[in-house]
């Protein structure tokens, strides 16, 4: 890709999937750099002099207040005026695990943040640390410009043991589903509807992420990039090497190459 854009991974203490999301944005085009929160904090960088921001994977502060909490503070706070600028200038924003759970308890997602927190991500109902390969089928009509276009399956691996998707009520899950804000569904491998383990979380609707309004934010508790190149599949060896997740981040950078 002659323009590369500059992508943002944001660290925090505890966050430690920053080099898997950084080796899968680069493949997918982009050029990451991986930077500290407090770099912003001091101005010794700048969120807009990005074109993409990815919330990676971990345990941020340590889970402590609960999972992705304290991050949510950084975002949703000391950040605020920073990411508003972000997200309302167009530019792409992925949240990925503890990076969801942040965006969704600072309510960047289902969003717009104003209107406060419109769902969280709670405990397990399996009651237990879920770490296993899922199965997610994309909306590839949803706004969501990271699943924009997509049909076919993608396989990942989840780690987590708060992922269980809950909206704030019946009227909030209604309103995902007309809008087709829930961009990617836990499913089986032959695309019917997931029971668990195939939804490892017991989230409602099998939402395994979902994405603002305008369709540049988008968060979800799975891990695509952790299958980003074919040997990556748990099976490989025996010829199985469909369902990378490097499709959701191409789109992504595509569209932050585009603005």
């Amino acid at each position: 890709m002659a323009n590369r854009p500059k992508v943002l991974i944001l660290h925090a203490r505890g966050t430690n999937r920053d080099r898997e999301a950084a080796a899968a944005c680069e493949l997918a085009g982009g050029a990451p750099e991986i930077v500290h929160v407090n770099q912003l904090r001091d101005g010794t960088r700048r969120l807009a002099d990005y074109q993409m921001l990815v919330l990676p994977g971990g345990f941020s502060y340590g889970d402590d207040l609960g999972a992705g909490k304290l991050w949510s503070v950084d975002i949703g706070h000391l950040l605020r005026d920073e990411v508003t600028a972000f997200v309302a200038s167009g530019k792409p924003v992925l949240g990925i695990c503890n990076g969801f759970q942040a965006l969704v308890k600072s309510g960047w997602l289902p969003g717009p943040p104003e209107e406060g927190v419109k769902a969280t991500l709670t405990s397990n109902a399996s009651a237990r640390f879920e770490c296993r390969w899922v199965w997610l089928k994309p909306d590839g009509h949803s706004p969501c410009v990271f699943t924009r276009g997509l049909d076919e399956l993608i396989h990942c691996p989840v780690a987590h043991g708060e992922g269980r998707f809950v909206p704030a009520d019946a009227d909030t899950l209604a309103w995902l589903q007309k809008k087709r804000l829930i961009a990617v569904r836990y499913v089986k491998a032959d695309g019917s509807p997931a029971g668990y383990p195939a939804n490892p979380n017991g989230s409602l609707a099998d939402i395994a992420g979902i994405c603002n309004e305008q369709g540049n934010v988008f968060g979800l508790m799975p891990h695509p990039e952790d299958h980003i190149w074919p040997h990556q599949h748990p099976r490989w060896t025996r010829g199985e090497r469909d369902g990378l997740g490097l499709a959701l981040f191409e789109n992504g950078i595509k569209y932050a190459a585009e603005l």
